[in-house]
């Protein structure tokens, strides 16, 4: 399970989303070509993103095709993101297993 949190750059917690997602063969399977950030995430390591790189992912999130994600996990992860953006000093994580 990889869960989503957004942390300052002190290493804080400021918000976390209340679902996971699964890492699977959709997910692992996604052309780095067509989404370079969510392409880029490993389901053992943590994965940061800073309030630039978050604006290029938010883009890709649409995109997905279905079941890569749930519905819930997609709309928190706009949330999170649109918190990163709109924050200072604020990093979206992707915190694998």
């Amino acid at each position: 399970m990889i869960n989503l949190q957004v942390r300052g750059e002190g290493g804080t917690i400021e918000a976390r989303a209340r679902h996971g997602v699964v890492w699977g063969p959709e997910l692992a399977a996604l052309d780095q070509s067509v989404f370079p950030m969510l392409g880029h995430l490993l389901p053992y390591a943590d994965t940061v993103f800073n309030s630039r790189q978050v604006a290029t992912l938010l883009e890709e999130v649409p995109r997905l095709p279905q079941g890569v994600v749930t519905e819930e996990f997609a709309r928190e992860l706009l949330d999170l993101g649109q918190m990163v953006l709109d924050g200072q000093h604020l990093y979206l994580w992707f915190v694998g297993d």
